[in-house]
């Protein structure tokens, strides 16, 4: 029916887990169905199939020719990061709600995941809610007036759907970020092209303006940017002017701005092969969880939408303290990063043995430097260690592991990790997850070990997209 790279023009009616539209195709030999990423029920959308099988194929979307029934459009711009932006919240929360259920019944086995499902937890804020934002350049833009490419552009914004060289100038806030940033960076583009040095051309990987990422910290109200670019030009660049603009135009709210020479030509902000100086202020800001305060530097990670991560730290240490956990037993977080969720638990309990365990040692040593800011320095044990040789370096926590607490990255927890966990033989489990798909898979592996899902929650951390966050609850019988 359709051919791989084949543009086509469908109607969406369904919804299925991470975002993705249904389209449903009737043939001969029964129906066809057309998964289309970013998209809602009732939406008529231009979409490029990426890969065909016998049954269905995926595609992405292009761009929407008509509007869903339930869309409102609103005065925010519209960007390839927040598809569902003009669709109600109360419909988005529905259709991932019921998408996500779907996945652990499909994937997981757990055809009574409806009897197993505790709650819904909705962002306390669903506008302005993210604290980080990276911004691209490209002299060619997609003009969103007239549809057209534009070479030897200046834009500034978010690369086009469904294309990496393109870029659409944000010349009005998203609603994703900070209002104010995104109101000003009209003028800091504007200011910047002035400079005639050119943006990045992405596929010849030349040009001198590569990136603006920048971090917010809603406690303070401060923002700390980055400016990433190449060398090519850089002796005409006046970087300290550049500095007395963002002053200008935000004044004390600039707590920090750096300056990030990369010369890698992989289309990516990170530095890898490049320098980095700090023009003035600060590295880092301060961000608070729960009362607790984390210095984040523009490389750290950190919640995305800090409201709705207290929401869901303080519903997964519910889960943990739901069952009985005796005097100096310990309550081990694994892959704890900063180590935001063992010093939101120390907070709690004081009287139980915190440990919290990362294979990548700068993270636990910012987990160190965080608690001792907090006043929690020895309530939180932190070792940077692999899970599966933990035990054999700590023998001294054997049997005495209570409760495990896992926050994994996306891609989940490899098989052979997983089983290290299992082999820790922890009474408990509760399992964070930001990929409820890899979630579902472990879940129906821990069930096999002994494990029962005794309960789970959703977490809407990232309104207007299709990402969502569970917590699971595991019992071992």
């Amino acid at each position: 029916m359709f051919h791989r790279g084949e543009i086509v023009e469908v109607t969406i009616t369904g919804f299925a887990f991470g975002g993705n539209g249904i389209a449903r195709i009737p043939t001969d030999d029964g129906e066809f169905v057309v998964f289309v990423t970013n998209t809602f029920p009732g939406q008529k959308v231009q979409a490029k199939i990426e890969k065909k099988k016998k049954r269905y194929c995926e595609a992405k979307l292009i761009q929407v020719l008509e509007r869903s029934p339930l869309e409102v459009v609103s005065e925010f711009q519209e960007i390839s990061g927040a598809p569902y932006i003009y669709v109600p919240i109360a419909d988005q929360e529905r259709e991932k709600k019921d998408s996500t259920l779907e996945i652990y019944r499909k994937l997981g086995n757990f055809q009574d995941i409806k009897e197993r499902f505790d709650t819904f937890i909705s962002s306390p804020v669903h506008f302005f809610y993210r604290n980080k934002m990276e911004y691209s350049f490209s002299c060619i833009e997609h003009d969103m007036f007239t549809g057209e490419e534009v070479d030897d552009a200046f834009a500034v914004g978010f690369k086009r759907r469904g294309t990496w060289w393109k870029v659409e100038n944000l010349n009005k806030p998203s609603g994703m970020f900070d209002e104010e940033w995104e109101t000003k960076l009209i003028q800091i583009r504007n200011y910047l092209h002035l400079s005639e040095l050119p943006a990045w051309h992405p596929p010849k990987k030349t040009g001198f303006f590569r990136h603006i990422i920048v971090r917010k910290s809603f406690d303070q109200d401060q923002l700390l940017v980055n400016l990433v670019t190449s060398s090519e030009g850089l002796k005409q660049f006046d970087v300290d002017a550049f500095g007395l603009l963002l002053k200008q135009l935000f004044g004390e709210r600039i707590a920090g701005f750096q300056h990030t020479v990369n010369d890698d030509v992989a289309d990516r902000s990170k530095i890898e092969n490049g320098s980095s100086r700090l023009v003035f202020g600060k590295p880092v800001i301060v961000e608070k969880l729960l009362g607790l305060s984390f210095e984040i530097s523009m490389e750290s990670f950190f919640q995305t939408n800090p409201k709705s991560a207290e929401l869901l730290y303080t519903k997964a240490l519910d889960y943990v303290f739901e069952e009985d956990i005796p005097q100096n037993d310990v309550v081990m977080d694994l892959f704890c990063g900063t180590g935001t969720i063992g010093q939101i638990l120390a907070t709690r309990r004081s009287d139980v043995r915190i440990v919290g365990v990362d294979i990548v040692e700068e993270a636990i040593e910012d987990a160190k430097r965080n608690a001792k800011s907090n006043d929690l320095e020895g309530a939180v044990e932190f070792y940077a260690a692999d899970v599966g040789k933990f035990l054999r370096e700590h023998p001294e926590f054997i049997g005495h592991i209570n409760t495990i607490i896992l926050d994994p990255p996306r891609a989940g927890i490899a098989p052979k990790t997983l089983q290290k966990v299992i082999d820790l033989g922890a009474k408990n489990i509760v399992y964070v997850s930001c990929n409820p798909s890899t979630q579902a898979r472990d879940a129906d592996s821990l069930r096999k070990a002994g494990y029962e899902m005794e309960k789970i929650s959703l977490v809407d951390q990232f309104p207007h997209t299709g990402h969502i966050e569970a917590i699971a609850k595991f019992i071992k019988k």
